[in-house]
C-alpha cells in the first residue's frame, strides 16, 4: 500500500462550489431541491425524491432488530472485521479527548468502538460520540446496545433522532467536532452531497471526516463471485432469517447503485474537504477488493 499511496498526490477541495434519545423534526425533502419532479434511486427503481426517505425508513423498520445479522448476511461477517480496521485507521483519543459525530449509527457499534479504542489505548475517558440517525427503531437498539456498557449514562455518549442532510444547526453547531464518521449508511441517504456538506458545516477546520461503506470491485472473477453471492443468497438469507425478502434485496441493490471510489472521491472534495489521490491507499482504501471502502478527507 505505501507503494501505491507514494504515487497518489494529495487533492485539495473541489473550488467547485426511547428513552433518552433527542428528537427533531426532518422532512422527506432533499435540502438541495424541494421539487416533487426529481428522481433518484430506490435499489434499481427510480423513485421521487420526497419518497426515498419513507422507503428506506420503511427497509429499516424491518431490519432494525436484526441488523447486525443483515451486516452479517450480506459481508459473510467479514463487516466486523471492517469495522475495527475502520475505527483503527482514525485512532480516536491518539491525540487526546475528541468531540465525535456518528452518523446514520443507530445500532451504536461504531460508536462503541471509538470509546473502546480511546480507553483502551489511550487511558481517555473523555472522548464522547454523538450517534444520530433517521430512524427511532435503529436508535432504540444502539441504546439497547449501550446499557450493557459502562459508558451508559455518562456523558461520553448521546442518541439523537436528526436527518443527515439537514443536521439542525441549533444542535449541531458549525465548527464543533472533531471526528464526522459515516459507516454503511450514506448510501441509503436521498442525497448525498447534502449530507456530505452538512458533514464539512459540522467538523471544525483540520477535522476528518469518515466513510466506511460498500464500494466497487475491481477484479472480475471476485466480482463475478460476490455478484453471484449478493443476488442469489443475500435475499434467500433474507427470507430465512428475518422473513424479509424485499428489505434485502434493496439493500444489495443499493450496494450497486453507490458511487464509484474516485467519484466518491470527488464528491467529498467538491464538499470542501481535501483528500489524498484518486487510488487505493491515497483518497480511500479499499477492503478485500474494494467490496468495501475506507474514505477520508480533512476539513481545510
Amino acid at each position: 500500500m505505501l507503494s501505491r499511496a507514494l504515487h497518489c498526490t494529495k487533492r485539495p477541495p473541489s473550488r467547485l462550489s426511547l428513552p433518552v434519545v433527542s428528537r427533531n423534526n426532518h422532512t422527506q425533502n432533499s435540502p438541495a431541491s424541494s421539487q416533487s419532479s426529481r428522481t433518484t434511486s430506490f435499489g434499481f427503481k427510480t423513485v421521487q425524491e420526497d419518497e426515498k426517505e419513507s422507503l428506506v425508513k420503511g427497509v429499516f423498520d424491518s431490519v432494525a432488530s436484526k441488523y447486525d445479522l443483515m451486516n452479517d448476511a450480506t459481508s459473510l461477517g467479514v463487516h466486523r472485521l471492517w469495522k475495527d480496521a475502520f475505527v483503527d485507521t482514525l485512532k480516536p483519543g491518539r491525540k487526546g479527548p475528541m468531540r465525535c459525530i456518528d452518523v446514520a449509527g443507530g445500532t451504536g457499534d461504531i460508536a462503541l468502538r471509538i470509546l473502546d479504542h480511546a480507553r483502551e489505548n489511550y487511558a481517555d475517558r473523555e472522548t464522547s460520540v454523538e450517534v444520530v440517525d433517521i430512524n427511532a427503531q435503529m436508535l432504540a437498539e444502539g441504546y439497547k446496545r449501550f446499557k450493557k456498557t459502562m459508558y451508559h449514562y455518562t456523558p461520553q455518549v448521546s442518541f439523537h433522532e436528526a436527518n443527515a442532510q439537514e443536521l439542525p444547526p441549533s444542535q449541531f453547531q458549525d465548527n464543533a467536532y472533531d471526528l464526522y464518521t459515516i459507516a454503511f449508511g450514506i448510501r441509503n441517504c436521498t442525497f448525498i452531497p447534502a449530507v456530505l456538506k452538512e458533514a464539512h458545516r459540522v467538523l471544525k477546520p483540520g477535522a476528518t471526516f469518515a466513510c466506511l461503506e460498500f464500494s466497487k470491485v475491481h477484479n472480475p472473477l471476485l466480482g463475478a463471485l460476490y455478484d453471484q453471492y449478493s443476488f442469489s443468497i443475500i435475499p434467500l438469507l433474507g427470507t430465512i432469517l428475518a422473513g424479509d425478502r424485499d428489505s434485502y434485496q434493496y439493500l444489495v441493490e443499493s450496494i450497486r447503485k453507490f458511487p464509484s471510489q474516485p467519484e466518491f472521491a470527488q464528491m467529498i472534495r467538491d464538499a470542501g474537504f481535501a483528500t489524498g489521490g484518486d487510488c487505493d491507499g491515497g483518497a480511500w482504501t479499499d477492503l478485500w477488493g474494494g467490496i468495501a471502502s475506507i474514505h477520508t478527507g480533512v476539513k481545510v
